[in-house]
């Protein structure tokens, strides 16, 4: 089952200095850390803070490519945690209306969903892999998560606008 969720911060991680991207499901509070990279951190900041570079960055590049080929970006889903990485997929529409899935990492998917103004997914199993990798890691290393340890978040307290 898919979850819809909405970005609820971007931060860093205290420990390694990271980018984190916070995801929340839009009717809980059950929320998904995606570890990205920083150059991908950079590119969902500018976005959500409506920052217009004077020439289009990669994602604003496939955003048009898409656009001129006449397809729609329907919906980005974040559908496996595997060996701690994310995986994702894009799903759009092309002129003729035949479905179309590519392969993205999830902070590039999220940086387009965020362009494009689609709805963001997450599969339910994700979610529960991610909860029993947290829980492991924290009793591994005795941490207790909690909100102290993650400041620095961009953008404002409440679910950011798409």
């Amino acid at each position: 089952m898919e979850i819809e969720v909405k970005i609820r911060g971007l931060m860093m991680d205290p420990s390694s200095g990271t980018p984190i991207i916070i995801l929340k499901d839009v009717n809980s509070e059950t929320m998904l850390p995606i570890w990205v990279g920083a150059y991908e951190a950079n590119a969902i900041a500018l976005e959500i803070e409506k920052i217009s570079p004077q020439r289009p960055m990669t994602h604003d590049l496939l955003r048009n490519v898409i656009i001129e080929m006449g397809a729609n970006v329907e919906r980005v889903v974040v559908t496996e945690l595997r060996d701690n990485t994310f995986f994702a997929l894009i799903i759009m529409k092309d002129r003729a209306g035949a479905s179309v899935m590519i392969d993205a990492r999830p902070s590039d998917a999220i940086a387009l969903a965020l362009r494009v103004d689609c709805p963001i997914f997450v599969n339910e199993e994700v979610i529960q892999a991610s909860k029993n990798t947290v829980t492991s890691g924290e009793e591994e290393e005795g941490t207790s998560g909690s909100e102290d340890e993650w400041p620095d978040i961009i953008g404002e307290a409440g679910d950011l606008p798409m």
